[in-house]
């Protein structure tokens, strides 16, 4: 599973070491110049880009035409088509029409699931099985709060998305000849299921999780991580200066996050 954790400007470069991609926040971009050149720069060197619409830091998704214009100037891998949190139906009519009024955007476009229910979550992924080259899946729905085991809520968030994806599996839906994103997480541990159970079709990943824990001074438990999460959006810690512990930090969080995916 390829994994990448969103950090501050002042140490994208060195990120670089860490992460298998890189992963932008479009919403970003007007304010950051040197952010935007960073992935300009990672594309230019071959590496993968996977631009996001920004919905989990803003509420909902960047103005479709203005998100447009950056995936044309951009010209990154992937980028996630807008989506409606937690609506089924809204996100797959939003998936439409931006695909319907942007038809040649360059880059693999990501479609994310959602929904309230198992059923409208099944809706939204066969539909996006059928339409989009890459299925995303958030670590956060309602939903999991309903199924999942655990006894506070980042619990029943990190049992809730392998619960979904192995009942996908059980019902016959879950479609392995497409990539799947996870989207975010609540609690490290979740990520070695997936390699452990030998899930098909997982390609990526991505968390800011190592990195707002190092910068709150939180050191991952050896191939653990932690039993609480910090609540501080990384997009808030974008103009963070990173002091050398800190550094060596997030350098010892992310080691042990890829131990976790590699179950060692």
């Amino acid at each position: 599973m390829l994994v990448s954790h969103e950090s501050p400007i002042d140490i994208l470069y060195k990120s670089k070491e860490y992460n298998d991609y890189d992963y932008a926040l479009v919403h970003l971009f007007d304010t950051n110049p040197r952010y935007y050149n960073f992935f300009k720069c990672s594309l230019a060197e071959g590496r993968e880009v996977l631009l996001d619409n920004s919905i989990f830091e803003l509420g909902e998704s960047f103005h479709p035409k203005a998100y447009s214009k950056y995936i044309e100037e951009l010209k990154p891998t992937f980028y996630i088509v807008p989506d409606v949190l937690e609506d089924s139906y809204a996100t797959m009519s939003s998936y439409h029409k931006f695909t319907l009024n942007y038809p040649d955007l360059p880059g693999y476009r990501i479609g994310v699931v959602q929904g309230k229910t198992y059923a409208e979550i099944v809706d939204c992924y066969k539909y996006m099985a059928e339409h989009a080259d890459y299925i995303a899946i958030s670590f956060d729905y309602d939903w999991y709060n309903t199924v999942a085991l655990g006894s506070y809520k980042l619990e029943r968030f990190c049992n809730g998305r392998p619960f979904l994806i192995k009942r996908l599996i059980d019902d016959g839906i879950w479609d392995s000849t497409k990539p799947h994103h996870l989207l975010g997480c609540s609690l490290a541990r979740e990520f070695g299921y997936y390699k452990r159970e030998n899930i098909p079709g997982i390609r990526s990943c991505d968390t800011s999780n190592p990195i707002v824990a190092a910068l709150k001074g939180k050191r991952y438990m050896a191939s653990y991580g932690l039993k609480s999460k910090p609540t501080t959006l990384l997009a808030d810690l974008i103009d963070y200066e990173v002091s050398d512990d800190e550094l060596e930090d997030i350098l010892y969080n992310t080691s042990e996050f890829k131990k976790i995916i590699e179950n060692e």
